[in-house]
């Protein structure tokens, strides 16, 4: 599960993190109302941020730097009244509903800080980087040296002496080592504590010396967080964050049915039970010239009604012109897929070409079924084995 950035913000001030004061408004008076409160208290710099689950908010003219009441206006009418198109969003865009109305403040140095899990190590690493405020996977490919990763131990945590050795090698100075330190320990034991799957600053910020703090302050002003959505349950809190208003709402319905339905951009819808056997699907169907439309996993224990509701999700895409039915049935039985395409067939109709192919538990009812309803849903014709579905369903659609 994504947050937005203001919630992300939120969680890091209250861990202690230090962060510039903002608020989320979702109408272009409220955005001009919170600007004007930021000037009043002697800020003279306003940043407006779209609040989306996709990045390239910069690049497409959805974080303004606003001076006057006036820009401010501007700014947040062009937000709320257009859809952000980034390299992220794909040519359609994505509707913005929320901004972050925050503190503008002086740069002098960006950095990146994150934590996840090394895969590779079965270890959650801090990531660090004096390269902020652009993707780090450009850092990555561009100058891999300038990436520290820096392993967590899962008892005792990011360690004092760690986090201060990283902001040395940093290149963090005087007492911006210890402000460093101190966040990168707290960013650690936020990642901990809330089951995330990845926490990120980027980026981090050190602020120009003024007189209350001569070496500058060390300040997040953007934030990322994905938590895991298997710890939810622990983390209710958490969990009212959720905007279902940024997610796809096939996938918020699919899961509804207890189905596991992830969007891709091609025009072969796949219906596969087993996560692995989806991803092999879609792969054989790649192999054969097509683009799954779907990753769509039904899983071992689905009914004929959340079968049904799986071919409406996958029919309700506009760019599937082919499906393809792949089942190895072992606790799902091969008879409750044939009846839930006779009765999709009935509910939902199917105007493309359908593949199926079938195999395991009660598989000769299940070819039975589909034998005697082939006059009803004539687009319909069976395999014997996947590579011959799969180059079925791609010729069928070509």
């Amino acid at each position: 599960m994504k947050i937005h950035e203001y919630q992300a913000r939120q969680l890091l001030s209250d861990a202690g993190i230090p962060v510039p004061p903002g608020q989320m408004v979702e109408t272009i008076d409220a955005a001009v109302a919170e600007t004007e409160k930021i000037f009043a208290s002697g800020e003279g710099l306003v940043v407006i941020k779209a609040q989306v689950h996709a990045g390239g908010r910069g690049k497409a003219g959805f974080v303004k730097l606003v001076r006057s009441i006036e820009e401010a206006r501007e700014a947040a009418t062009f937000m709320l009244g257009n859809r952000m198109v980034s390299v992220q969003t794909g040519p359609e865009g994505i509707e913005v509903k929320r901004l972050l109305i925050a503190a503008g403040v002086d740069i002098e140095k960006e950095y990146y800080l994150a934590v996840t899990l090394d895969r590779r190590h079965g270890v959650n690493t801090l990531i660090a980087s004096a390269e902020g405020g652009v993707e780090i996977e450009t850092v990555a490919h561009d100058n891999p040296d300038a990436i520290y990763k820096v392993p967590i131990h899962p008892l005792s945590g990011l360690e004092a002496f760690q986090a201060r050795g990283l902001a040395k090698r940093l290149g963090f100075q005087g007492r911006q080592i210890q402000q460093a330190a101190t966040i990168m320990q707290r960013l650690a034991s936020l990642y901990s504590s809330l089951d995330a799957s990845i926490v990120e600053i980027n980026p981090l910020i050190v602020t120009p010396p003024t007189e209350q703090a001569p070496d500058g302050r060390v300040i997040a002003i953007d934030a990322k967080f994905g938590f895991d959505d298997n710890a939810l349950y622990r983390h209710p809190e958490l969990k009212a964050m959720h905007d279902p208003a940024e997610e796809n709402p096939a996938e918020i319905r699919a899961e509804e049915f207890g189905l596991s339905y992830v969007a891709l951009d091609g025009t072969i819808g796949c219906l596969v039970n087993g996560a692995g056997l989806a991803m092999s699907t879609m792969d054989i169907v790649k192999l054969h010239g097509g683009e799954p439309a779907n990753f769509l996993d039904v899983g071992g224990s689905a009914t004929k009604e959340s079968v049904t509701e799986a071919f409406r999700i996958i029919l309700g895409d506009g760019r599937v012109n082919g499906v393809l039915v792949n089942i190895f049935g072992g606790i799902m039985r091969c008879d409750t897929i044939a009846s839930a395409i006779v009765e999709a067939a009935k509910e939902v109709g199917f105007d493309v070409p359908l593949v199926v192919r079938l195999e395991g538990t009660e598989v000769d009812a299940a070819r039975q079924i589909l034998e005697d309803a082939k006059a009803d849903i004539p687009s319909m014709q069976t395999a014997g084995n996947l590579a011959e579905a799969a180059a079925a369903v791609c010729d069928a659609v070509a």
